[in-house]
């Protein structure tokens, strides 16, 4: 196996390298066999007078023919009992587990250290090497592409591919390749991701056109040129999961990556990421998979492997430390606020506009909403994203959708419990936004003893949540005052204005209360204090004095 070839028109600006690789070495190939061409050239002069001049001195006999016939009568003669193989019979089809097990892993250990030593400054290089040493025993492995990534027909399970090759590659085999692959830098393999995504879309494309034309056999299997280039991306993504993460925007981006026939593919790149990383698993399947269902083009049979990959994030049992401990991948949040936004409308359609997959999402979301709204409290990045989701919760509360209106509802409460600068935020689209405003203020009122404490834990809360009341009642006044189809809103929301800024007076005055009942109990404790001091020092003189006059102490009694 010299090359690894791939015609998977792949743009080369993103994927560090690899197409310019690729086609350099092509290059360099037709060179080497241009000049090897010349020299045969060259050297057939000399070889044809050598054998003139053999063939004078030692000729050859004329009856050859029939001596070679005679030969291989007498060798049928002599094997009897072993006939030859038919031309047309089939050699045996070897699997991937019995042609990786043929790799000798001491062997691949030492050319691993050769490559990383001589060649520890080309990465890409490394790769193509890898993947010839191992294609070398994958030449005779018949894989079953179209029936595990099929453009057409029913789609395989994700449980049923999600360890597929890497449950075929001897432990052995895989500790030596992981222990190089760590070694590699991140960004280089991002890039081999991207270029290998691409060549399996060409081969599997290639495949198709096979089977429809019955050029490929009875079985729409593929020998030899993939295999090493498909073991290799398992691993990749597998063991360093940030290498898919990091090539995920250029997958997005690029027209040929898209369409639901690679879907099956890019599943399955999701799915073997999140064997070993399951919020690298999640963050892949809410950036990029998520908006597919969100688009109304979606057929039912992509929303239904895109839903089996989250499921199976879900109910791990490792789930729970995702997210608990929500941190961010590749400085991003797992599920960002436009991907929770998708995720809203699919869990709370109208109710004309619900499907099968509705409970399906339905049971995800607890734990979805969990990760796209835990965060640090007081980190700033986390404060932004709060305000963002407030914002698009404000827009969903409006849009008379009641049961999606009554959790956007809820999480806007959430947003301005958690970080009190969403009010300033709630200010500025309160008119733009006034029914959604109203329920939010009602429901506020509905609940206040449960978020009461939360608002009014510190002085700059309090004065926040006042200074907006005052904003809204002064909108409200205008509106009332000039009439128009929402006067009655403004009304409505007054009502919850005016009751939220009398509790507000309240905690002012108990506020200030405690201040100054604190006050006086410390000018109090500082007089009884002072009164103490005072008499402590009367009592030492005094004893000073009768220690020095002891006679004076009959006149004390």
């Amino acid at each position: 196996m010299d090359q690894l070839p791939c015609n998977s028109h792949v743009d080369d600006d993103d994927d560090h390298g690899w197409t310019k690789v690729v086609s350099r070495k092509k290059k360099g190939s037709g060179r080497n066999e241009r000049r090897i061409l010349t020299e045969n050239k060259t050297v057939s002069a000399d070889v044809k007078e050598i054998l003139r001049a053999e063939t004078a001195k030692n000729p050859q006999p004329k009856n050859k023919k029939k001596k070679k016939k005679k030969k291989e009568e007498t060798v049928r003669a002599e094997t009897p009992n072993n006939p030859q193989p038919k031309k047309d019979e089939k050699k045996p089809i070897m699997s991937l587990s019995e042609a990786m097990a043929k790799i000798d892993h001491s062997s691949l250990a030492a050319f691993l250290a050769v490559s990383l030593e001589s060649y520890s400054d080309e990465p890409v290089t490394q790769l193509l090497r890898f993947m010839n040493y191992i294609g070398r025993e994958l030449t005779e492995v018949q894989f079953p592409w179209l029936e595990m990534f099929p453009f057409e027909g029913t789609w395989p399970k994700v449980i049923d591919v999600m360890n597929v090759p890497l449950c075929d590659i001897p432990e052995p085999i895989s500790n030596t390749s992981v222990s190089w692959i760590l070694q590699l830098p991140v960004m280089q393999l991002s890039g081999f991701v991207v270029w290998a995504f691409g060549c399996t879309i060409t081969h599997l494309e290639a495949q198709q056109k096979g089977a429809k034309s019955g050029k490929i056999g009875e079985q729409p299997t593929s020998p030899k040129p993939h295999m090493p280039i498909f073991v290799t991306l398992a691993m990749v993504v597998h063991w360093r999961p940030e290498a898919l993460t990091y090539a995920l925007p250029t997958i997005r981006g690029r027209r040929y990556f898209q369409g639901q026939d690679r879907l099956p593919l890019t599943v399955w790149m999701m799915a073997v990421a999140s064997q070993h990383n399951l919020g690298a698993g999640l963050y892949s399947w809410a950036h990029n998979l998520l908006p597919v269902v969100g688009n109304t083009s979606c057929n039912p049979q992509s929303t239904d492997l895109i839903l089996q990959l989250v499921e199976e994030i879900v109910a791990d049992p490792e789930a729970w430390t995702m997210r608990r401990n929500q941190a961010g991948i590749v400085h991003q949040r797992m599920i960002p606020p436009p991907s929770f936004e998708i995720l809203l409308r699919l869990t709370f359609p109208a109710s004309s506009a619900r499907v099968k997959a509705t409970e399906r999402f339905e049971a995800v979301y607890p734990s979805l909403k969990e990760v796209a709204l835990t965060g640090e409290p007081g980190n700033k990045a986390m404060q932004e994203v709060i305000q963002q989701i407030f914002s698009l919760s404000l827009k969903l509360a409006g849009e008379g959708n009641p049961a999606l209106a009554k959790e956007a509802t809820a999480i806007a409460i959430w947003c301005v419990t958690e970080n009190v600068d969403c009010c300033k935020h709630w200010d500025s689209l309160y008119t733009k936004n006034i029914e959604a405003s109203v329920a939010l203020l009602n429901k506020l009122v509905d609940e206040w003893k449960d978020h009461s404490l939360k608002l009014f834990s510190s002085a700059r809360k309090i004065f926040t949540v006042t200074e907006t009341m005052k904003s809204f009642r002064l909108k409200n006044e205008k509106a009332i005052t000039e009439g128009g189809a929402n006067a009655s809103l403004y009304k409505e929301a007054d009502k919850s204005c005016k009751f939220i800024s009398r509790r507000i007076s309240h905690v002012w005055f108990r506020h200030y209360c405690f201040k100054a009942t604190a006050v006086v109990l410390a000018v109090a404790a500082g007089l009884a204090t002072a009164a103490a001091v005072a008499a402590a020092g009367v009592a030492t003189f005094a004893a000073i004095v009768l220690f020095i006059y002891p006679e004076l102490r009959d006149l004390l009694w």
